[in-house]
C-alpha cells in the first residue's frame, strides 16, 4: 500500500503513525477540549438528543426594533402638525370662498342703488316718502283697530322699576333655565 500524499505532495503519516514517533493523543495539548462522545441508551443503541434551539430574538433584532420605534415617534408629531396644518388651510380656503361670495352679493346689491327707479321705490317703501305734486294716503283699516299701550310701543322709552323688581325678574329667569 502507497503512504498517503497530501495536496503539496508531500508523504503524509498513515492514520496510526505519528510524526515523531508517539502515539496518537499523547502529544495533544492539555487546554484542547477531547470530543464529547454520543449518550448511549442501556439497550446499546444510540440516544436521540435534541439541538440546541436558536435565541427567538436576538439583541441584533431588539435594537433594530427599538431604533425604528424612536424613528417612528420622531417622526410621529411633525406628521401630525402637518396634517393639522393641511386641515387648517383647506378651512380657511373656505372661509375665503364664501367671503368672495358675499363681497359679490354685496357689490350686486351697492349696484343697484345705481338705477334711480329703485332708489325711489326704496324710498316710498322704506321711509313713505312721495314725489312732489303726488297726495300721500295711508289706509286705516277699523277691523285691524286695537287698544294700545303706548308703554308697549316698539322705540317708546319704558318706566323705570323698582330695584326689586329687577332683582325678582332675575331670579325668575334663573328659575326657568
Amino acid at each position: 500500500m502507497q503512504p498517503r500524499t497530501r495536496p503539496g505532495g508531500r508523504a503524509g503519516a498513515g492514520r496510526g503513525s505519528s510524526p515523531r514517533g508517539q502515539r496518537a493523543g499523547a502529544g495533544r495539548a492539555p487546554s484542547r477540549p477531547t470530543v464529547a462522545r454520543r449518550a448511549v441508551s442501556p439497550g446499546g443503541a444510540a440516544m436521540r438528543t435534541r439541538a440546541p434551539q436558536p435565541r427567538r430574538f436576538t439583541s441584533r433584532a431588539i435594537l433594530l426594533s427599538l431604533v425604528l420605534l424612536v424613528l417612528l415617534l420622531a417622526y410621529a408629531y411633525p406628521v401630525r402638525v402637518y396634517l393639522a396644518q393641511q386641515a387648517e388651510i383647506e378651512a380657511m380656503e373656505a372661509s375665503q370662498q364664501r367671503q368672495a361670495e358675499k363681497v359679490a352679493e354685496m357689490q350686486a346689491r351697492a349696484k343697484k342703488w345705481d338705477d334711480p327707479e329703485y332708489v325711489i321705490s326704496q324710498a316710498r317703501q322704506r321711509l313713505h316718502m312721495v314725489l312732489p305734486g303726488e297726495k300721500p294716503v295711508v289706509v286705516v283699516d277699523p277691523a285691524n283697530r286695537e287698544e294700545t299701550d303706548p308703554t308697549e310701543v316698539p322705540g317708546a322709552p319704558k318706566p323705570p322699576r323698582p330695584w326689586y323688581g329687577k332683582l325678582w325678574s332675575s331670579v325668575e329667569a334663573a328659575d326657568k333655565q
